[in-house]
């Protein structure tokens, strides 16, 4: 008498891991089956509309990055006294002062863009400044102090020959390598926050608006020192660095960071530090082209370096919408355990229905409240995506349920 083997009629076949139908939206938050999980249930019927409870109790502050600003906040200090005497030295002080003015032209509009961006899913501010200091400061620091080493191997035969290779070769390997240090150390030590490719991108942004800035003064501030007619030809600098390509460190660091943020997805520290080494390769590529233009420098700024710019803000806002995707499904499985209506699903995970809902409370004075509920519902559905994932799912179960312990009273802050 022979055994049934599996899957041979009259054995019942393995079960499989569940996975709820629609789990996985996009591609940018795949679920495996085995770390599916369903959402917890709501113990309290939903309240009709038009209840009202007292306001909603502010979330508790995550102090667990508390280390990682202190930390950051010493480097940026003292940085500071490297960089500060390095553009005095190269700007004199009126060159400083109107350089560092002049400069916030395209920081402004980098942040802005930043701000767009991350309006989603909002990351800390405190990490935000974090990284800004990281790129104004620290990586400015770390270039200054490894450019010396690049000078010793750069050809000498002649001064072109000299500034061309820190140019393309020095400039492109010793600026993203500092500039990207700044994601490696906030994926492993803010990893609760590093969790996907906008993450990424928002913080590459960041750090390279900041190191932007930094190189605008100086920039800036050398042309008021050293020219003859400083007006004309700061103005074109401005045009050239201000105007035409504010965004280029951003696109270059860009790209690491979004490497990035797809390993953070599956979390392991070995992938973060794969990640940061393969993401510097095109940010590095991109750099050189864009240092080595020369005499036909306009025909490839717009055949080559604008599709750039355009192929990058089009990928910026694929990932928007898969966010929005990833959101609303999240938000769907709490709904089917009690904890929203459908109707609340559209109003709080589309970009139409949050618009709606913001100007229908703002007309009523709740609009503080309104934005609150928006924040803790996609908190709560980015939250539960790092548990579906398989990422430190204790720690994050934890916060489920703060962010599950919340909704009822952000919801009645609104209504009531």
């Amino acid at each position: 008498m022979s055994m049934n083997q599996p899957g041979q009629h009259g054995r019942r076949p393995y079960p499989r891991p569940y996975l709820e139908p629609g789990a996985n939206p996009t591609w940018i938050g795949r679920v495996q089956p085995g770390n599916y999980q369903t959402a917890p249930g709501n113990p309290s019927p939903l309240p009709p509309q038009g209840w009202a409870t007292p306001p909603a109790p502010r979330a508790p502050r995550n102090r667990g990055t508390l280390p990682l600003l202190i930390v950051g906040s010493i480097l940026a200090l003292g940085s500071l006294l490297l960089v500060i005497p390095f553009l005095l030295g190269n700007t004199g002080i009126a060159g400083f002062v109107i350089g560092f003015l002049v400069s916030l032209i395209p920081l402004s509009v980098v942040l802005l863009t930043v701000r767009l961006i991350d309006r989603w899913e909002p990351e800390p501010p405190r990490l935000l400044w974090f990284a800004f200091t990281w790129g104004a400061a620290v990586s400015i620091a770390g270039t200054l102090l490894i450019q010396p080493l690049f000078a010793l191997a750069a050809p000498t035969g002649s001064e072109e020959a000299f500034a061309y290779f820190m140019a393309t070769v020095q400039a492109p390997i010793v600026e993203e390598f500092t500039k990207s240090l700044g994601l490696l150390v906030l994926i492993l030590a803010a990893r609760k926050y590093f969790d996907g490719p906008v993450d990424g991108v928002v913080f590459a942004f960041t750090i390279a608006a900041g190191f932007a800035f930094t190189e605008n003064i100086l920039y800036f501030g050398r042309e008021i020192a050293s020219s003859t007619d400083p007006g004309t030809d700061l103005v074109r600098i401005f045009i050239l660095r201000g105007v035409m390509s504010p965004f280029a460190h951003a696109v270059f660091t860009g790209t690491t960071g979004l490497i990035m943020g797809f390993a953070a997805r599956k979390w392991h520290p070995g992938y973060a530090v794969l990640a940061f080494f393969i993401g510097l390769l095109p940010a590095m590529f991109l750099h050189n082209r864009w240092n080595s233009m020369g005499q036909n420098f306009l025909v490839e700024y717009f055949v080559v370096q604008v599709p750039i710019f355009l192929i990058a803000a089009a990928g910026i806002i694929v990932l928007r919408v898969a966010e929005g995707k990833l959101t609303r499904q999240r938000l769907l499985e709490y709904a089917r355990a009690g904890w929203f209506t459908p109707a609340e699903v559209e109003m709080l995970a589309t970009s139409r229905g949050r618009r709606q809902a913001l100007r229908w409370a703002a007309s009523r004075g709740r609009g503080g409240q309104m934005k609150a509920f928006i924040k803790g519902a996609t908190a709560l559905a980015f939250t539960r995506q790092r548990i579906l994932s398989g990422r430190d799912v204790p720690v994050h179960q934890h916060d489920e349920l703060e962010h599950l312990r919340l909704i009822p009273a952000l919801r009645a802050a609104v209504l009531q």
